[in-house]
Formats: C-alpha cells, sequence, structure tokens
C-alpha cells in the first residue's frame, strides 16, 4: 500500500475517533443534565422540572444518532479505500465525502433505533415520563 493511501486512511481513522468520542461524550452530558433537573425538582417538588429534563433527553438523541451515522459513512469510506468492502467505490486519493454513502445501515432512521442509541436514550425518556405520571398521580 503506498504512503498516501495510509496517510489517507490515517485521516479518516482520526475522523471516525473523534464521533466515537463526541458520542460517548453526548451520553455522559444527558445523563449529567438529566441528574441535575431531577436534583433541582428534589430540592424544590416543582415538577416541570421533570418535563425540562425530556427535552435535553431527545435532543442529544437526535444529535448522537446523526454522529454515529457520520462515523458509519466514514467506515465506510475506510473499507472502499482500504479494499476491504465487497464493491469498494472508486475514491480518489484523500478524498472525504462521506455524503456518497446512503441507504441501508447509513438512513438516518436506522441510525436512531441502532442498539448503541436507543436503549439509554428511550429508558431515560420512558423513565422521566413515568416519573411525572407516578408524581402526578401520588399527588392528587
Amino acid at each position: 500500500m503506498d504512503e498516501n493511501k495510509i496517510k489517507h486512511l490515517e485521516f479518516i481513522q482520526n475522523l471516525i475517533t473523534r464521533m466515537n468520542s463526541n458520542s460517548f461524550q453526548l451520553k455522559g452530558l444527558v445523563i449529567t443534565i438529566v441528574s441535575a433537573l431531577l436534583a433541582v425538582y428534589a430540592s424544590n417538588k416543582n415538577q416541570e422540572f421533570i418535563l425540562i429534563a425530556i427535552a435535553p433527553s431527545v435532543l442529544f438523541w437526535f444529535l448522537d444518532a446523526y454522529y454515529l451515522q457520520q462515523e458509519r459513512k466514514f467506515i465506510g469510506l475506510y473499507n472502499d479505500i482500504s479494499g476491504v468492502s465487497e464493491k469498494p467505490k472508486d475514491i480518489k486519493s484523500f478524498e472525504m465525502r462521506p455524503d456518497q454513502y446512503t441507504g441501508g445501515k447509513y438512513l438516518y432512521l436506522r441510525v436512531f433505533f441502532s442498539p448503541t442509541i436507543w436503549p439509554l436514550y428511550s429508558v431515560v425518556v420512558i423513565g422521566l415520563i413515568l416519573t411525572y405520571k407516578f408524581i402526578i398521580c401520588t399527588n392528587g
């Protein structure tokens, strides 16, 4: 493999790593924000803080899905350049265009419900909704 191709693969690998770490940080941020809003609720018993916590959870879910989608596209690009794809695309030297990967595992909706994303966010959102409903029912 020539030196330019190796350097190109290194660039793509760095992007994949960055997308992965962004996704990981988003998961930590959503837990922190939801915990903080629940702590504020616990201190002043204002039920609206539970509902407010749903908004960042959903927002981070969409953002996390975007980062995972980009990561998958760059992995597709990496596989095409390295030659491990079954049907590799013709990629020019140092081309970094993930937009050419569409359909299948690259679809946003499919990524949105990926096993690495939906369990965390759905549990958080459903948990917040159930907590709100429980508090409404017990406070009458």
